[in-house]
């Protein structure tokens, strides 16, 4: 038979826990940013020790207060989301913030299942489980109405002292509030999820129409947008990186690239930049939709995920692509290319918009994006724990996605010129960049306030078959120059269009 335990007593162990178990983010972080060789520096750490231990314990002693068993059901339930977002966060330098738990929620099965390791099942056992069996045994003393408020406002004095003693720290804490708010748990994800969600409903129900447009001529006009995925502009030789991952785009006449950032560092807000014709923050039609609904003859191929709704004549994912599909290309974003030439000959429409969404350089497990064929730099990382890794390993890896993605592009534009009765172009862009293990970080998502440049500079890639077009020399250009480039190209004509966001002259 179990020990009872007061209520005060189990919050205030189980809040210690929580600190010694899932805090280390926290304090690593403060400790890399503040200057703790000082009085009051040893003074503002202990403080925060102890708001950390006094804040949790509160909420632990009021939420097991009003709902008893079903209260400590929902701590072991945080324990255990907390020992998966630890290993995520030492492991990845991911920061939980709104948009990173947007991005979680929005991440799909097949990219949930890459992240599967040994050390992330040690890491649920040791952290998760084991605190939770404490947790699920112990048999606690509810106290009785007057002890219970006694206690809350004896911790909400003890809380209101340490703020005031620290009173001329509240600049560095604001200062930092995004970062530290984001590595505290468990209410890093809580109150974010909940952020997330209020973010969400927010938003417009259905997507604001753009005014009617019309198209001025009959010429047939066919654009292809390639969007791609985690793809940062510094590794592609077209950008000058010391490495030829672009050696068959590099031999392409009338290929041109612009340097450009991201305005996010995640799929679902990069779509939406790339697609919008302007940053309103509002749920405006995006392009393929309101081409669509303007007599354009829109596909969509796919084989990521994230995409905003799309109402378009022929959606096609990665299970519709792959239905009838033979041979390695099915396994690869070249499926993308699967048929195309073929879909363009049997439209009715003059003008054409395709939007290819590739999934290519996507981590963590790189090695697996391309054909064996594509391994020109080795030896590459295959592991998801990206810092068991050499950083060599890593950007072999990456480097060969890069490579594979030349090559895609390459096909694409040479599928594109033997359709001689069409002019035709092909735009590509990625949603994001991504970090490989530059200043201990990995991947993408961390909010683009702070975000490294890797995360941010990504390649804008041009090819055109019409040569008498010409483009705007020396300047730098963003995601929302798609939106109006590409009506440009297929000679639409909008209320909405802004002559100065397409990258051609007149």
């Amino acid at each position: 038979m179990s020990k009872k335990i007061k209520l005060s007593y189990f919050a205030l162990f189980v809040s210690f826990i929580n600190l010694i178990l899932y805090q280390y983010p926290f304090f690593k972080f403060v400790f890399a940013n503040k200057n703790i060789g000082s009085f009051n520096g040893v003074l503002f750490l202990l403080s925060l020790i102890v708001a950390s231990i006094l804040l949790n314990a509160f909420a632990f002693y009021i939420g097991i207060y009003l709902m008893r068993v079903v209260g400590k059901y929902l701590i072991i339930l945080l324990f255990n989301i907390s020992a998966v977002a630890v290993y995520f966060i030492n492991t990845y330098g991911v920061i939980l913030d709104r948009t990173m738990i947007g991005n979680i929620l929005n991440t799909n099965y097949e990219e949930s299942t890459s992240f599967l390791s040994f050390n992330l099942f040690l890491y649920l056992i040791i952290l998760g489980i084991i605190p939770s069996i404490f947790i699920y045994k112990a048999d606690i003393i509810i106290p009785k109405i007057k002890i219970f408020a006694l206690n809350s406002v004896v911790t909400l004095l003890l809380l209101g002292t340490l703020a005031y003693v620290n009173s001329s720290n509240w600049l560095w804490i604001d200062k930092n509030s995004k970062t530290l708010g984001a590595t505290t748990m468990p209410w890093s994800y809580v109150v974010n999820t909940f952020r997330y969600y209020s973010h969400i409903n927010k938003k417009n129900e259905k997507q604001i129409l753009l005014p009617n447009a019309t198209i001025k001529d009959s010429t047939k006009s066919i654009v292809v947008l390639v969007i791609g995925e985690s793809a940062r502009s510094s590794n592609f030789s077209l950008y000058g990186y010391d490495r030829n991952t672009n050696p068959l785009l590099s031999n392409i006449d009338n290929v041109n690239h612009f340097k450009t950032q991201s305005c996010a560092t995640y799929t679902t807000a990069g779509l939406k930049c790339i697609l919008e014709h302007e940053n309103t923050g509002k749920l405006y039609e995006i392009l393929p939709n309101y081409l669509y609904r303007n007599g354009v003859d829109v596909i969509w191929k796919t084989t990521n995920w994230g995409e905003p709704t799309i109402k378009v004549k022929s959606f096609q994912n990665k299970d519709f692509l792959r239905q009838n599909c033979e041979g390695e290309i099915c396994g690869y974003d070249e499926i993308l290319l699967k048929d195309l030439q073929q879909e363009i000959e049997n439209s009715e429409k003059n003008k054409i918009l395709i939007v290819l969404h590739t999934n290519t350089s996507h981590g963590p497990t790189y090695y697996k994006k391309y054909p064996k064929q594509f391994e020109k730099f080795s030896p590459v990382c295959k592991s998801v724990e990206l810092a068991n890794c050499t950083q060599q390993e890593l950007i072999n890896a990456y480097d060969n996605t890069i490579l594979y993605t030349d090559y895609i592009l390459a096909t694409l534009i040479e599928q594109l010129k033997k359709i001689e009765k069409y002019e035709s172009s092909m735009i590509y862009i990625s949603d994001h960049g991504e970090s490989l293990g530059e200043n201990n970080l990995y991947m993408h998502g961390i909010p683009s306030s702070i975000a490294p440049t890797e995360q941010l500079d990504i390649p804008f890639i041009v090819w055109s078959s019409n040569t008498s077009k010409i483009i705007k020399e020396d300047q730098e250009y963003s995601q929302h120059n798609i939106f109006h480039t590409v009506l440009d190209l297929l000679s639409v004509e909008s209320p909405i269009y802004e002559e100065s966001m397409s990258i051609y002259e007149k």
